[in-house]
This record gives C-alpha cells, structure tokens and sequence, in this order.
C-alpha cells in the first residue's frame, strides 16, 4: 500500500454522519413533548413520567421493521414515507394495551450513508411521531460497508408507552354478544410484501411506474400508501367513555392470525362477510394471481387495519366516535362462545 489507510478509504465516512446528524436536529425537535429530559447527541435519552397523570404507571414497549416495502422505496427512490410505517407499526401495537406513546426511537443502517436519502426517511419519522403524539428522542444510524447493497437501508423502530395499571386494556372482560368494529386501513400497510413483489414485479414484470385503472394511480404509489396510524382512534374512544375491552393490530396474519391473540380462551369471533369495504388493491391482487380467499385473508388486512371490542350498547357510539376522529369504521362481527379463533359468515 502507498496510501494510508483511513476509516473513509474503508467506506465509513464519519462527517457524514456528522452532517446527517446537522441536517435532522431541527426535525427531530419539531417531536419534543413534555417530559423530554435530554438533547440529541447524548449517549441515552432521558424522558420524565408524569406521576401527577399516572398513578400506578406501566411502561409498554413495541418494536418493528417495515419489511420488503422497502423495496419498493428502493424501487420507487421514494424515502419519505417508509418512516411513517416504521413508527406506524410500533406504536399500533402498544396502543392495543390502552397505552399513551411517549417516545421513539429508530434504527438506520445502510452501506453507504446518503444525508439527504436518510434525511427524507426521518422526516417520515418525524411525520409518524408528530401524528401519534410521541417524541422522537433517540436513534442510531449505522454505515456498514459491503453489509447492504448500494442505495439500500434497513429500519428498526422502538416505541415506548405509558398506561395506569387499572387501564390496561388485556381482554379479560370480552363476552359473548360483544361486538367487533373495525377501523379501515390505508391499504397494504406494512405486510404481505414479499408475495406482492412476487406477483407484481416478477411474475407479472409490472414496474412501479404501470398504471392500475382500478387504482386510479401508480403501482408504486399505491404499494408505498403508509401504514395509518391509529393513535387518535382510540384517544378518541377513550375521551367519549367508550368502554374498551380489548384491540388488535391487524399485520401479518391479517385478522384471523392477530384477532384471536386477544381473546379470552372460550371465546372466539364471527367475522361478517361484506362487512366493509374492500380497498381495491386487495381485488387486484387476488385476480392477478389467483390467490384463494383464505389466503388472502391469513396475509392482507383486507382493508380492516385496527379492531376494537365492546359492548353492543356501545358499538354505534363507538363507530361515530371514531368517525369524528376522522377514522371510517364498521361494526364487522361478533364474540361467540367457542374455540379461539375467527370464522367469517
């Protein structure tokens, strides 16, 4: 070698980083809520509990991916979306147990570090945590290189809640007679991509740019629709006292695989066929590859992205209370007595 050796050479650029770091401060406060403690830039973040507000608190914690969508960002070098879903997938499932978001955290990590590719992700980021009421307080971003291909990432994110022990929404008290509502999706969300790109781009040899007249847009711009995020939903239940007695996120596995997870052994649901509508890129998919309904159902959402259980007393109000919150909703089944699981009717 006649050249020294450094860590760029190497394929890690540490003022990159550094510039990455100036680029996203500004974003990254537009999050702060009260209760954040520390700056970015420390080794930990710091985050108070309010125990005036809660009593007996309960941390809940979540944490996901978003998957092979990526790909299609890849595809699309589209990037401010897919940090919507990362933190869409994190806080749905902690609000299932009653939770409060407080904080987010995120993991980015790529070969090459682009700060303007990784900007756009942030703000996706910064877009999901201002619409679920949660403070952006940590993160890490990792450049490892010959790890990920070139222009590819990968996300990690990792939500944090609070709920009063005495609120904790567990399912305990689910019936028979309760009714389901279920809260519409944006689309695909975050799950069963591996078969779209499957079907779509290999099979078929559509490119994200082919328009789908069912649609009424691209592939790639219906394949990117984020993840929707359900926090307000269920602040809105909660505000009208719409007594709650059990949620689930509906992701891979679509209802029949996360709905049960919720239920009390004895009991299981009746699904109404019909029930609500079904967004077309789930007709898409099951024509062009001639899917069968019952797969279908084990790997989409189907249109239903969020259910919530109650009391048949309450299941109108509870469909007009989450309308008001701007959230379409349908009463789509029953709790009946019976082995754990979902049957549809």
């Amino acid at each position: 070698m006649t050249e020294e050796l450094t860590y760029k050479a190497a394929g890690v650029d540490i003022e990159e980083g550094d510039r990455f770091v100036r680029l996203i401060s500004s974003l990254v406060k537009e999050t702060f809520r009260k209760g954040v403690l520390s700056d970015i830039g420390h080794f930990g973040s710091l985050f108070e509990i309010d125990i005036e507000k809660y009593k007996k608190p309960v941390l809940v914690s979540g944490t996901d991916g978003v998957g092979t969508k990526l790909k299609i960002a890849f595809l699309c070098d589209r990037h401010d979306t897919v940090g919507i879903d990362l933190v869409a997938m994190c806080v749905n499932d902690i609000i299932t147990l009653g939770a409060e978001p407080l904080f987010f955290l995120d993991y980015f990590a790529t070969g090459r570090l682009s700060s303007e590719k990784a900007s756009e992700v942030i703000k996706g980021i910064v877009k999901g945590c201002k619409e679920a009421g949660c403070a952006l307080i940590g993160g890490e971003t990792a450049e490892m290189p010959g790890f990920y291909a070139d222009g590819e990432y990968d996300l990690s994110g990792f939500a944090v809640g609070i709920v009063d022990r005495d609120r904790i929404v567990d399912g305990k008290d689910v019936k028979e007679g309760d009714r389901i509502i279920g809260i519409s999706s944006s689309g695909i969300h975050s799950n069963g991509y591996s078969l779209v790109r499957r079907l779509f781009f290999e099979i078929k040899g559509y490119g994200p740019e082919t328009y789908m007249d069912e649609i009424g847009r691209t592939l790639g711009e219906e394949l990117l629709e984020p993840t929707r995020i359900y926090v307000r939903a269920v602040k809105g239940l909660m505000e009208k006292s719409i007594p709650i007695k059990a949620m689930a996120h509906i992701t891979g596995g679509g209802i029949p695989g996360n709905l049960p997870r919720v239920l009390p052994e004895g009991f299981g649901a009746k699904i109404k066929i019909g029930s609500w509508p079904e967004p077309p890129i789930f007709g898409k998919i099951r024509s062009v590859g001639k899917i069968s309904e019952e797969e279908m159902r084990r790997v989409f959402n189907m249109g239903i992205g969020y259910v919530v259980i109650t009391s048949d007393e309450f299941a109108d109000a509870a469909v007009e209370a989450l309308a008001s919150s701007g959230y379409q909703a349908f009463i789509i089944g029953d709790i009946v007595k019976g082995q754990k699981g979902v049957n549809y009717a």
